[in-house]
C-alpha cells in the first residue's frame, strides 16, 4: 500500500512539472507555426516603396502567421541582384521579373515555381487579370509569372506646339516624318531624347524592328537557339533611328542626356514631344495639366512586321521553385494582385495596372484610362527588346545604338556583330 501511494503521490509530481515547464517555456499562441517570405521588388525609392511597406503590414495583419522580408533594387541594378541571388541558396522566394526572355531564363532553369495550378483553382483571381499581361509569362502553356504592371509606349506631345503648327497626330510614318520637318522649321526641336541609358534608344527599336521584320522571322530570331538576325529589316531600323538623329529631329548630345532631363525639356517647351511609358502619364497630368495628348509609334508603309502591335510589356512576380513555403507565398502575391489592393495601387502610384477595373475613371484620369484601353485594342505587344533577347546578345545590341547615334557604327557595323554574338551562344 506505501508503495502504491508512493508511486501515485511521484506521478502526480511529474503531471504538474510538466505541465509548469509547458505553462512557462511554450512560446506564444502562433509563433511556432510563422514562415517568412522573401521578397524583392525593384522600387526602392521612398515614393514607391512606402506603398509596398503599408501593403505588407496589411497582409501580415491579416495573416498573422506570415511574415514578409522585404527587400528592393533600382532598374539597373536589380538585374544582376536577381541574376546572382538565384544562383544561390538566398533566392527570394517572390521576386521581381520582367517579361520575356528576362523570365524564361529563370524559367527554363527551373528555379520558377508553375503557378498554373494556383490560377486554375482560383479562376477569379486567373480570370480577373488581362491575358495581355499573362501571356509574356507562359511558356509551354504554363504560367510562371503574375503581372502587376503592363506599360505601352506612346509619343506625347504639345497640343500647343501642334496647333501652331496645324499638325495633327501622324497615323503613318511617311506622315510622323512629315510632322517632324515641320516643327524643325518652325524652330522646334520636335523630340527629346534620354540616351545616356541606351534602353530609351531600345525602346525605338523594339518598335521598328516589330513593324519592319516578319513577325515569325523575328520570334524564331529572338529565342537564342535559333537567332539569326540576318534579316534586311533590321538593318532598316537601325536606319530609321539613324535618321532622325541625323536630320536633327533629336536634340544635341543625346547619349549625355538622362531620361528625365528629355522630360524636363517638355516642360519647359525645349522639345514638342518625348517616347515615353504609360506609367509616366501621371507626371504629364501634374505638371501639363490638359496640354498634351499621345498616339503610339505610327503605322510604317510596305513594312514587314504588324503595324497594329504595340511597344510595351507587363512586368510582374515569380515565386522561386525552391521557396520552402510555395502557398504562403503565393498566398502573398495574390494579395498584391487582388482587385481591392490593384486599385490602391493605381490610386497610390498612378501605374496602369492589369487586373480589370483596377484602372478606371474614379481613382485615374482619362489619359491613363484611354492609354490603357489602347493597349488593350493592340493586337499584340512587342516586349521590350533588352528584355525579350538573351542577355549576351542584348550587351551588344544596346552599347552599339549608342555608337550608331555618335556616327561612330554603321548598321551594317553593327547587325553583324549581333549576328556573330549570336552564332557564339548557340554553341555555349
Amino acid at each position: 500500500m506505501r508503495r502504491k501511494i508512493a508511486l501515485l503521490l511521484c506521478l502526480v509530481m511529474l503531471t504538474g512539472l510538466f505541465a509548469g515547464c509547458s505553462d512557462k517555456g511554450a512560446p506564444a499562441q502562433g509563433a511556432s507555426d510563422q514562415v517568412t517570405i522573401k521578397f524583392l521588388h525593384k522600387w526602392p525609392n521612398p515614393e514607391y516603396n512606402d506603398y509596398f511597406v503599408s501593403a505588407v503590414a496589411k497582409f501580415e495583419e491579416q495573416n498573422p502567421g506570415i511574415k514578409i522580408s522585404m527587400d528592393s533594387a533600382g532598374d539597373e541594378a536589380i538585374k544582376d541582384k536577381i541574376r546572382v541571388v538565384m544562383g544561390t541558396s538566398e533566392q527570394p522566394d517572390v521576386f521581381f521579373s520582367w517579361s520575356g526572355e528576362f523570365a524564361k531564363n529563370f524559367i527554363r532553369e527551373g528555379n520558377v515555381l508553375d503557378l498554373t495550378p494556383y490560377l486554375d483553382a482560383k479562376t477569379e483571381w486567373k480570370d480577373g487579370i488581362m491575358q495581355a499581361g499573362l501571356e509574356p509569362f507562359m511558356e509551354g502553356g504554363k504560367y510562371y509569372g503574375i503581372p502587376y504592371r503592363i506599360n505601352g509606349k506612346f509619343f506625347v506631345y504639345n497640343k500647343e506646339l501642334f496647333a501652331a503648327n496645324n499638325l495633327s497626330e501622324p497615323k503613318t510614318w511617311g506622315e510622323f516624318l512629315t510632322t517632324l520637318e515641320t516643327l524643325k522649321n518652325a524652330g522646334v526641336t520636335p523630340i527629346g531624347l534620354g540616351n545616356i541609358y541606351p534602353w530609351a534608344a531600345c525602346h525605338y527599336i523594339t518598335g521598328l524592328n516589330q513593324k519592319l521584320v516578319p513577325d515569325d522571322v523575328r520570334r524564331v530570331d529572338y529565342v537564342k537557339e535559333t537567332g539569326e538576325y540576318t534579316d534586311q529589316g533590321y538593318v532598316t531600323a537601325l536606319e530609321y533611328l539613324k535618321e532622325l538623329n541625323d536630320k536633327g529631329y533629336f536634340q544635341e548630345g543625346v547619349n549625355s542626356t538622362e531620361h528625365n532631363m528629355s522630360l524636363e525639356m517638355f516642360y519647359g517647351g525645349q522639345v514638342a514631344m518625348v517616347y515615353v511609358e504609360l506609367e509616366e502619364f501621371v507626371d504629364f497630368d501634374e505638371k501639363f495639366a490638359d496640354k498634351w495628348g499621345f498616339f503610339p509609334m505610327p503605322a510604317i508603309e510596305g513594312g514587314a512586321g504588324n503595324q497594329n502591335f504595340l511597344t510595351g510589356a507587363p512586368d510582374g512576380f515569380m515565386v522561386s521553385s525552391k521557396t520552402a513555403h510555395p502557398d504562403e507565398a503565393v498566398k502573398f502575391l495574390e494579395f498584391l494582385t487582388n482587385l481591392e489592393n490593384s486599385t490602391e495601387m493605381v490610386k497610390a502610384l498612378g501605374w496602369p495596372s492589369p487586373v480589370i477595373g483596377a484602372v478606371n475613371s474614379e481613382n485615374s484620369s482619362e489619359s491613363l484610362v484611354a492609354g490603357l484601353n489602347a493597349v488593350s485594342e493592340a493586337e499584340g505587344m512587342a516586349l521590350w527588346l533588352d528584355t525579350d533577347i538573351d542577355i549576351r546578345i542584348s550587351d551588344v545590341y544596346l552599347p552599339d545604338l549608342q555608337e550608331l547615334l555618335n556616327n561612330d557604327k554603321t548598321p551594317e557595323q553593327i547587325m553583324k556583330e549581333v549576328q556573330e554574338v549570336s552564332e557564339r551562344i548557340k554553341t555555349e
